[in-house]
């Protein structure tokens, strides 16, 4: 995986399902993610491990907050909400802050007003409707990786990047000057 820059964060708020909370620990975990975060969980959040596999929260830090007013971000990290809104950026459109948190609203749920108003910028998956909680993080940190990750542009045609062909010259050898017969 290339090197990133900047940090990220991503978690739910009001989850219902923890499986759900622990394939989106996992993904996270994969694409290098700081943290992962819960805000209004189920009682039953802790059993989330049972679906994270990778034993993420070994490795990322995770955070159980009870409220919106109970969140503490790093200084200079903007929430950004995952939402369908009419207002809201399309995510191919959206320009990553440097130091961000993710949040997504859990299944079958909103971001609630207070979510939304304490978030710097509300981004929408372009989809006719919403998408599984985990899903919808794995393509926002996708989406993230390929606007940080340094990859070239892509090729105009189908399918992968071109060979690179050298356009050097090729290397000069040097000359050698003929020994003259010093015996004559």
């Amino acid at each position: 995986m290339k090197q990133l820059r900047g940090y990220f964060g991503i978690g739910v708020e009001s989850l219902s399902k923890p499986m759900n909370h622990g394939a989106l620990q996992r993904t996270a975990h994969a694409f290098g993610a700081s943290f992962t975060f819960a805000v209004a969980a189920a009682p039953r959040i802790r059993v989330m491990h049972n679906a994270d596999t990778a034993k993420s929260d070994l490795h990322v830090p995770w955070y159980l907050w009870d409220s919106v007013d109970d969140m503490r971000l790093p200084k200079g990290c903007q929430l950004v909400g995952i939402e369908l809104t009419d207002d809201a950026v399309d995510l191919p459109s959206f320009r990553h802050p440097l130091q961000a948190a993710y949040v997504m609203g859990g299944e079958a749920r909103d971001l609630s007003p207070e979510m939304q108003a304490r978030c710097a910028h509300i981004v929408r998956i372009p989809t006719r409707f919403c998408i599984n909680v985990s899903l919808a993080g794995a393509l926002v940190m996708y989406d993230r990786t390929l606007s940080f990750g340094g990859y070239p542009a892509r090729p105009v045609a189908a399918g992968g990047p071109p060979p690179v062909v050298s356009r050097k010259p090729p290397p000069r050898v040097p000359r050698t000057r003929k020994k003259l017969d010093q015996s004559r």
